[in-house]
């Protein structure tokens, strides 16, 4: 039997945790900090029995502090488990291109070249012709290896595709409609788009996402769309939930 579907309006939190979910921050460790710095503020001043802090995913690529911002998303969830990081499609294309360099996937072409140099590499393929361009990209794919910590590669690995709380199920990207949230694919839970946002109807649980830019945060009758272009904008966002309270958080740094 198919589950009732539930509008925003109507969607709560679980009991006694606060939820906060953090769009994509590309590469903005000043956003990401600022973020955590007003989160933390807020659950000082007004405490809650327990919280989760749930990360999106796109954490590298396009801005200048990609490695910084996978340091500090290692620390924070050593320091408390109830920060939660899900991946991102950027974060799985660094790992592809990690274990094999394609001069035309989207690491090369969507912003690796900036994650390459917050680990001191420089990656240009350079050359004139194929065979010089191809055996540049080798060379530098070798130092970016060397460059990259193994704990970045268990970080990035560890990464989970999803996560559910109450009436709200949490992913980088989005859902296919009409299947199961436990049977949904990770290559949709990280790449979907048009067919996830033109569906009109309810799901069982509201779909928190990021992925694809908005100038301020959609909210939607079945989703939410976190993902404000941060690293360009500067403009860094969260959707808060207590109980049946929600609300949207934005930090604002510099434009790029």
């Amino acid at each position: 039997m198919t589950e009732p579907g539930i509008h925003f309006l109507d969607a709560r939190g679980p009991n006694g945790v606060r939820l906060y979910a953090i769009g994509d921050v590309h590469g903005r460790l000043d956003l990401l900090a600022a973020m955590h710095r007003r989160i933390m503020a807020e659950l000082e001043q007004e405490p809650s029995s327990d919280w989760r802090i749930i990360h999106l995913g796109d954490y590298v690529d396009r801005g200048p502090d990609s490695k910084d911002v996978i340091d500090f998303l290692i620390e924070a969830k050593g320091r408390d488990t109830r920060q939660l990081m899900l991946a991102g499609n950027h974060d799985i294309g660094f790992l592809d291109f990690l274990d094999a360099p394609d001069p035309d996937g989207l690491f090369m072409h969507y912003g690796g070249i900036q994650t390459a140099q917050s680990y001191g590499v420089t990656l240009t393929g350079g050359g004139s012709w194929f065979g010089r361009a191809e055996a540049a990209l080798r060379q530098e794919h070798a130092a970016l290896v060397e460059a990259v910590p193994q704990s970045h590669i268990d970080f990035l690995r560890s990464l989970q595709f999803s996560a559910t709380f109450g009436d709200f199920f949490f992913c980088h990207a989005g859902i296919r409609p009409g299947i199961p949230f436990e049977n949904q694919s990770p290559q949709d839970l990280i790449w979907i788009r048009d067919v996830f946002h033109d569906y009109p109807g309810l799901y069982s649980k509201i779909v928190v996402h990021g992925h694809t830019p908005v100038p301020e945060a959609e909210v939607m009758a079945n989703r939410v769309n976190v993902d404000t272009l941060a690293w360009q904008s500067g403009d860094l966002t969260a959707l808060a939930v207590d109980g049946a309270d929600k609300r949207i958080l934005t930090v604002t740094g510099r434009e790029f």
